[in-house]
């Protein structure tokens, strides 16, 4: 059976997954698309999709009866509304992040989804598919023993002027939040916010860089650098120290070459670069479990706290140096 797929937004990232669908992975094929610009869902199905319906809006999208499953690619502050959607229709649906703008909008989603009683969605932190950080995750669970410490950064050579502080956890941060996470198998406790002195090209809105200290449930401590104005490039590192031994996710694969009295290998500088394959790997993986009417990988459970703990990260930001409460409800039974 072909999953027949439908993207609600088709901006960039709609775009790249509906290439991937019908042009890189298997199982799927595109038959519907809708956005609020028509222009660029009829530009989708001009250069990628030809035999795709095009949809005035993502609930008639949902609707459709020769629709299976839903990927919301559209602009944050409409996720919510479409995946409850999907969830109300019984239709899998693979939800990029943001799964909703405010925890709350999050809370309502995961009721929706334990009261359908089926696991429905994945939520795209594409992070746990990074091969690096599945190698990671591997010696962590098996070889360095109980996690004590990790040290992180999250590093990228520019951000424009509308990038404000608060968006360095909701939109950089965010990544590593779910991530560490996954990798520890431990839920966070606390977060901290700690600003050095700003670097020169950051402007009068943004501090930059930060560092972050998260502790988790089990005593772990975390502290992640955000920097992104780092000028250098795009630069994500990790370092799990455990009782036993330390572990460290591995560099992209780069030449090093001695050339003109220099030992020296290229630095990526885009994101896309650095975890263009994972795309690929977390889009299959939801394409095989939508196949069964189900949803693998992150869950809306997940968002959720991402979200919980997301707030939490700004308000340390706001008091700075104080430890605030992450304090999450307890985790349905659905997502055990």
């Amino acid at each position: 059976m072909t999953l027949r797929i439908g993207v609600i937004g088709t901006g960039a990232i709609g775009r790249e997954h509906a290439r991937r669908i019908n042009q890189v992975l298997g199982g799927a094929k595109l038959v519907a698309l809708s956005d609020v610009n028509k222009a660029s869902a009829e530009a989708v199905k001009r250069d990628i999709a030809p035999d795709a319906a095009i949809y005035d809006t993502g609930e008639a999208l949902i609707a459709a009866s020769d629709v299976d499953a839903v990927l919301v690619t559209s602009w944050g502050a409409t996720h919510e509304q479409y995946v409850l959607a999907a969830i109300a229709a019984g239709k899998p649906c693979f939800c990029e992040k943001p799964l909703a703008t405010t925890a709350e909008g999050a809370k309502r989603i995961v009721d929706a989804e334990v009261n359908y009683g089926k696991r429905l969605v994945q939520v795209g932190f594409m992070r746990r598919y990074d091969s690096g950080y599945v190698a990671l995750k591997q010696a962590v669970d098996t070889k360095i023993g109980a996690p004590i410490i990790v040290h992180a950064a999250h590093r990228n050579p520019a951000v424009p002027e509308q990038y404000v502080t608060p968006m360095a956890i909701h939109d950089t941060l965010i990544h590593e939040i779910d991530v560490f996470r996954w990798l520890l198998n431990d839920d966070y406790v606390s977060a901290r916010v700690l600003f050095p002195r700003s670097a020169a090209r950051s402007h009068a809105k943004l501090k930059d860089p930060q560092i972050v200290i998260l502790e988790t449930a089990k005593g772990t401590i975390i502290n992640v650098e955000v920097f992104v104005n780092c000028h250098y490039g795009y630069d994500i590192q990790c370092e799990v120290v455990g009782e036993d031994g330390i572990a460290r996710l591995p560099e992209p694969m780069a030449i090093q070459m001695r050339l003109g009295a220099r030992l020296q290998n290229d630095i990526l500088t885009d994101w896309k670069d650095r975890f263009i394959a994972s795309y690929d790997v977390e889009l299959q993986d939801f394409i095989h479990a939508a196949a069964k009417g189900t949803a693998s990988g992150p869950t809306s459970w997940d968002g959720y706290v991402a979200a919980i703990t997301s707030d939490a990260c700004v308000t340390a930001q706001e008091e700075e140096g104080q430890a605030i409460a992450i304090n999450l409800p307890a985790r349905p039974a659905l997502y055990n």
